[in-house]
């Protein structure tokens, strides 16, 4: 064998070799966070009662339980959720509205009766949502009694910034047909938006990542929360062709912001306080050449002239996240 051989070989060895520690690394230090941080992560039990009714077809009400992953954001027992895992009827407005079918009449509610927090050891807390925030899909859960002992919880302030392609770290509480274990998963940053707020974008790889994951840095600073971000889009035949990646996807939102909805969180048996509106229109291409809106003429009208459809000043909608 020459030299030459030889050399390309040992280097691809070399090369093998460093992947295989780099991969050990990751291992190592995600198995570090999950020690660390994974009592603050939580099943929530929900009993949801919903209500359907369409005009002809009357009302119908339906009962479901579900699980859902909540981190715990204070040892007083606030713990943090994607809004949209408790409220389903925000999801299927938006799928009604792209099927571009005539809605009118058709309304949908939905209200948490019974919740419950259940920590590692199979102690279920008994709680009550306080304050949610539709812009973030955000929604927060304290206790109805104090618990005997402070809960595990993530460091806020210990907020880490990661930047495009960076790894992070998630933790998540798997359901029951896992016998609610702890996963815990390595993302990529595949994109990190700035605009009207700090987003952070994970790839769309398969891993056991769900809503209400909180995310790490891989030195655990806290990165933030996974939830759904939803804007509104066009109705109809390609909006559906497109599917609702279109118009939403998972984020996570940033420890800063989860921290400063949760310092308006109320006490537990106060009045829920609702942050936020609905999901924000679809942005739309800026006009060519100026990089601006175009504005409507600005003609003077006689106070008598009959008002023409269009006049009156658009309203602003105001951004979201689901």
């Amino acid at each position: 064998m020459s030299q030459r051989v030889a050399g390309f070989f040992a280097a691809v060895v070399f090369a093998f070799a460093c992947m295989g520690a780099q991969a050990d690394e990751l291992a190592d230090k995600g198995r570090q966070i999950l020690e660390k941080h994974r009592l603050a992560v939580v099943t929530i039990k929900l009993v949801i009662k919903q209500q359907i009714s369409m005009p002809g077809f009357g009302s119908q009400d339906m009962e479901d339980k579900a699980e859902v992953t909540g981190t715990v954001v204070d040892p007083s027992g606030l713990t943090v959720v994607a809004l949209s895992e408790t409220d389903p009827t925000s999801m299927f407005q938006n799928m009604a509205e792209m099927s571009g079918e005539d809605m009118e009449g058709l309304e949908m509610n939905s209200q948490v009766s019974d919740l419950k927090i259940l920590t590692e050891d199979g102690t279920e807390i008994p709680g009550q949502i306080v304050l949610r925030d539709k812009d973030l899909d955000l929604a927060f859960v304290r206790p109805l009694e104090a618990p005997k002992e402070p809960l595990a919880a993530v460091d806020l302030a210990n907020a880490g910034q990661p930047q495009i392609l960076d790894p992070i770290i998630t933790i998540n509480r798997l359901g029951r047909v896992a016998g609610r274990s702890y996963a815990c998963s390595i993302e990529r940053v595949d994109s990190v938006v700035t605009k009207p707020r700090t987003l952070y974008i994970p790839g769309n790889d398969p891993t056991q990542t769900g809503l209400g994951s909180p995310a790490f840095t891989l030195d655990g600073q806290m990165v933030g929360l996974m939830v759904m971000r939803s804007v509104k889009g066009g109705s109809g035949m390609m909006s559906m062709m497109r599917g609702m990646g279109d118009m939403s996807m998972a984020v996570i939102v940033p420890a800063a912001d989860i921290a400063e909805v949760a310092a308006q969180a109320p006490a537990a048996g106060e009045e829920v306080k609702e942050l936020g509106t609905e999901p924000a229109p679809a942005e739309e291409p800026e006009a060519e050449g100026t990089g601006e809106t175009p504005q409507p003429s600005e003609e003077p009208k006689s106070d008598d002239a009959p008002a023409e459809s269009g006049d009156s000043a658009p309203q602003e909608a105001p951004a979201t996240g689901v």
